[in-house]
């Protein structure tokens, strides 16, 4: 008598940080399923990242088409159809995908936040899902995403980089997420004999270049999501927006101070962890530098001095 293998769609579409935060309970669901065949479902800008997590054997793509494309959504009605899962995780817990559970797997089990009160953060909510499920959720608020950074060393001692060096994270998708005064900061720090380096996006390359250090590009013009976990991963500390680049340098276990303005609460991100800490203000742009400096300095290691 042949037993059909368990086939489990996990779906979390995005953003990068939110993705990266899954991790845990992408391993909770791995380890709770181990025969199964787990399939994710994600936005195609995150195929690359998610196709190294050691916890997913194979990816499916949505690029979220509007309600008007109809042959978009005739498409993934017949994707879903041929795929036959047996269950269905939902990490993402929106009312898009929670209109994917009406119209594409109102026959197949399914597993989402229950109505109420937001949970604390997303991490808590995973983990909170995942034992009504009956499993452990062991690593839903410790996820370790060691398997993401690459190995900088021979690129940081080619870009001169010495160490401890402090990693800035000065942007952000979001403008008003963006605390104003990180070459005020690098400066500071390369004054007390610290070296800097930021890590920029394509879309940044030219800003980071106004802020002391070294601007960390790559072979490519910018750094690859792997590279940027890699050069976050040697840092001695890390002080970034409420941003992706943030959540990777948290989940690596890096010391580090994220500066969080009104948009986000520090509690929800999921950030704060370990020695990873958060600043919340009103607004950032009246978060001043002396305050940033005396939550860094005494959490920094003392600064290599040069031999005479």
């Amino acid at each position: 008598m042949t037993i059909n293998k368990e086939k489990i769609l996990v779906i979390k579409l995005g953003a990068f940080g939110d993705v990266v935060q899954a991790n845990g309970a992408l391993r909770d669901i791995r380890d709770y399923h181990a025969d199964a065949e787990i399939v994710l479902l994600t936005m195609p800008a995150f195929v690359k990242l998610m196709q190294r997590c050691p916890h997913v054997g194979r990816i499916l793509t949505d690029t979220r088409p509007p309600v008007w494309k109809f042959g978009e959504w005739v498409k993934m009605a017949r994707l879903f159809s041929r795929e036959k899962f047996t269950k269905v995780y939902d990490l993402q817990n929106q009312d898009r995908t929670r209109l994917y559970h009406k119209l594409f797997f109102r026959n197949v089990k399914w597993s989402g936040w229950l109505p109420g009160p937001r949970p604390p953060s997303a991490m808590e909510g995973f983990a909170a899902q995942l034992k009504r499920e009956g499993m452990s959720a062991a690593h839903c608020l410790a996820p370790d995403i060691e398997w993401m950074a690459e190995d900088m060393n021979a690129f940081l001692e080619q870009e001169g980089v010495r160490t401890p060096y402090v990693a800035l994270i000065p942007g952000c998708s979001h403008p008003q997420r963006r605390w104003p005064y990180y070459a005020e900061l690098a400066a500071a720090l390369i004054e007390r004999g610290y070296d800097v380096v930021t890590t920029p996006g394509p879309d940044e390359i030219e800003s980071a270049k106004t802020i002391s250090g070294h601007t960390l590009l790559g072979p490519n013009g910018f750094l690859n999501r792997f590279e940027l976990a890699g050069v976050l991963k040697n840092a001695c500390f890390v002080v970034g927006n409420d941003t992706g680049p943030s959540h990777v340098a948290s989940y690596l276990g890096r010391p580090g101070l994220a500066l969080f303005g009104p948009q986000t609460k520090a509690a929800r991100s999921g950030m704060c962890r370990g020695d990873f800490h958060a600043i919340e203000v009103p607004d950032l742009a009246d978060l001043p530098l002396e305050k940033v400096l005396e939550a860094i300095l005494p959490r920094l290691p003392l600064p290599q001095t040069s031999s005479a």
